[in-house]
């Protein structure tokens, strides 16, 4: 008998989620093979096989929180392949079956009756059983809890590993304060009681979004974040795309976007103004001789932002290539945990979605991110008598106002504006 770990994920990760097992108890898997898929705070995982076996025990159910390092399964080494589940299933069936023909026939004699109406209580003694998984009931057993007696934090009623584990903790407990996960518990249950008069749906958010939820919280309430205004005439970025984006296509296999025009300009106004690629760690300003580049990416389970790494290093065609494998990738649900650590700055383009005009926030630690929004035509004076129709677009730059001075900031984004209005610079200066 071998145990199914939480593998290590990364340095910043300690826990995870199931979000679903891959196998079923009395499966046969291979070294390698996986057997659950983990939600991390940035990216889903699978959960491997050391080792050749049997699936003997599950210790967690789907939705569970585990840490690194923890047993999750057994695995029988020596165990056949079984069909304990089918035949737990077909018991199930059986016993449906049953409920639907309570009636007996007028030839059944009294020994027939007696044995039906066993059976019918002993149906209704499984009906008022609460909903919980084989592991589950092991450990209340284990903790001498009775499940009819805990309250389930399952929308749909069925009992957790830790809605038990709450439950012994609290029963256990003699002081006045209840521990801080029963009185969350006990919160997400008011909070699932509340009633409604209209038809309402609810959604488990995932672990992702819980995360996501708590990072832009945290750094509006730790960073003195404020943000700056500009707008820039993309005019010349046009021109030369029309000009060399057909041969810019057969050269490199990709096309020459604007991501690759924003994130040479970040590059080099942060080569001009270093706080804004820096981070605050306890009372030093870390400024980071680096600039890898996170670009925010919608993904369907929430924003992630990968990371160009040595932007500054990189050509245009680069830069196009790397976005788009990584965005790929994002939307896949493939981007690997090194893929979204350790970025510098940050870029969000909420124009692809026709965002005219937000206020982006950081993405802690960083100091400072940039938003780039819809590009649409607008009159603009071109001096005191003429007017023309410019593709214009406003830019955003939010920064922590704790090491950035504003004055800093407006010079940031004025830069920005003047290296995108005059893309020819950016090969110097990028």
């Amino acid at each position: 008998m071998s145990d199914i770990k939480v593998p290590e994920l990364a340095e910043s990760i300690s826990e995870g989620t199931i979000s679903e097992w891959l196998v079923n108890v009395g499966d046969k898997v291979s070294k390698g093979d996986p057997v659950c898929e983990l939600e991390t705070d940035k990216v889903n995982v699978e959960v491997s096989a050391e080792n050749d076996g049997v699936i003997e025990e599950f210790l967690k159910d789907a939705g569970d929180t585990v840490e690194v390092g923890e047993v999750i399964a057994k695995l029988n080494e020596n165990g056949e392949a079984s069909s304990s589940s089918d035949q737990e299933e077909s018991k199930e069936a059986s016993k449906e079956e049953e409920k639907t023909n309570e009636t007996p026939s007028a030839s059944k004699n009294d020994a027939e009756h007696k044995a039906e109406e066993n059976q019918d209580e002993e149906q209704q003694d499984d009906t008022d059983r609460p909903m919980a998984s084989p592991a589950t009931r092991k450990l209340a057993r284990k903790l001498g809890v009775d499940l009819n007696k805990v309250k389930p934090s399952d929308p749909l009623g069925r009992v957790r590993s830790d809605d038990v584990r709450a439950h012994a903790e609290q029963s256990q407990s003699d002081k006045s304060s209840e521990p801080k996960q029963s009185k969350e518990k006990k919160a997400s249950s008011t909070s699932e009681q509340q009633q409604f008069d209209k038809p309402v749906e609810r959604v488990k958010m995932s672990r992702r979004r819980q995360t996501i939820a708590k990072r832009l919280v945290e750094a509006q309430q730790t960073a003195a974040m404020l943000t700056t205004y500009n707008e820039v005439d993309l005019t010349a970025i046009d021109d030369l795309r029309k000009r060399r984006k057909e041969q810019f296509l057969e050269q490199n296999d990709v096309k020459l976007g604007y991501m690759s025009f924003y994130t040479k300009a970040v590059v080099a106004a942060l080569k001009k103004f270093p706080r804004l690629n820096a981070e605050i760690q306890g009372d030093e300003i870390v400024l980071k001789k680096f600039y890898d580049i996170g670009i925010a990416v919608g993904a369907e389970e929430g924003l992630v932002v990968p990371v160009v790494r040595d932007a500054d290093k990189l050509s245009f065609a680069d830069i196009e290539k790397e976005i788009k494998n990584l965005a790929q990738k994002a939307r896949s649900k493939k981007l690997t945990l090194d893929e979204l650590q350790g970025g510098s700055f940050t870029i969000t383009n909420g124009g692809v979605f026709g965002s005219l005009m937000s206020s982006p926030i950081l993405n802690a630690p960083q100091v400072g991110i940039l938003g780039m929004h819809k590009i649409q035509w607008r009159p603009v004076a071109i001096d005191k008598e003429r007017m023309e129709n410019r593709p214009m677009m406003y830019i955003a730059l939010s920064y922590d106002h704790r090491i950035v001075d504003g004055s800093e900031a407006v010079s940031f984004l004025v830069k920005v504006k003047e290296l995108l209005e005059d893309p020819e610079s950016l090969l110097l200066e990028g």
